[in-house]
């Protein structure tokens, strides 16, 4: 039982320091910037030794990609897209407006966390191709996923004829960007729940055939 409790409490103590590392990184990434941003001071801010960060998150490069998968997941730790609760909801539900406005309110979440981050992003891939492969990455995989939301749409039968599933994909990915999501709330002045429900009702009609 000793050993039981003893390799718990490892790994509890293990989480925790990694939380606490990837607290003090986001908030010292969005004030200061990529470039800005060194290693010693995430572990002064988290109060771990240097090379326990290291140890627990790698590199900075790693350290941010990591960040930028928990802010789409919405967890501690990143999720493949399949596993989401919300994806499981979308497929569970047979209505085609509510599949949009399911991811809708989904994907204001996921901005609300990865946006920011994004903006530091924007900054730092220039100066770092490792960051911007993965970025281009992410916007690929952004794609796939799109183009099986966008079947899941023509599965129910509702989407608007005429309109094939990749065109639909790839209107829902341009509007579900951090790009978009800064454009509206940051430089307009959009609420995100106004963006959510806008991006639910312009997709139903962009996409789905008219209700009778």
């Amino acid at each position: 039982m000793k050993r039981t409790y003893d390799s718990t409490s490892r790994r509890e103590g293990a989480e925790a320091t990694r939380q606490a590392i990837l607290g003090a990184a986001k908030g010292i990434f969005l004030e200061r910037g990529y470039a800005g941003t060194t290693m010693p001071a995430i572990a002064q801010s988290a109060g771990i030794a240097l090379d326990t960060v290291y140890a627990s998150v790698g590199k900075k490069p790693a350290l941010f990609a990591l960040l930028v998968e928990t802010a789409i997941s919405g967890a501690d730790v990143a999720i493949p897209g399949a596993e989401r609760d919300y994806v499981r909801a979308i497929r569970a539900e047979p209505s085609a407006p509510r599949k949009l406005a399911i991811y809708a309110a989904a994907l204001r979440r996921i901005q609300e966390r990865l946006a920011p981050l994004f903006r530091v992003l924007q900054e730092a891939a220039p100066l770092d191709s490792a960051l911007g492969e993965m970025w281009k990455g992410i916007a690929e995989r952004r794609a796939k996923n799109m183009k099986l939301l966008a079947q899941e749409l023509a599965a129910t039968g509702q989407l608007r004829r005429g309109l094939s599933v990749e065109m639909a994909a790839d209107i829902l990915w341009s509007m579900n960007s951090p790009e978009y999501y800064l454009l509206l709330v940051e430089q307009r002045g959009w609420k995100p729940e106004a963006l959510e429900q806008w991006l639910s009702e312009a997709w139903c009609k962009l996409l789905l055939e008219k209700s009778e």
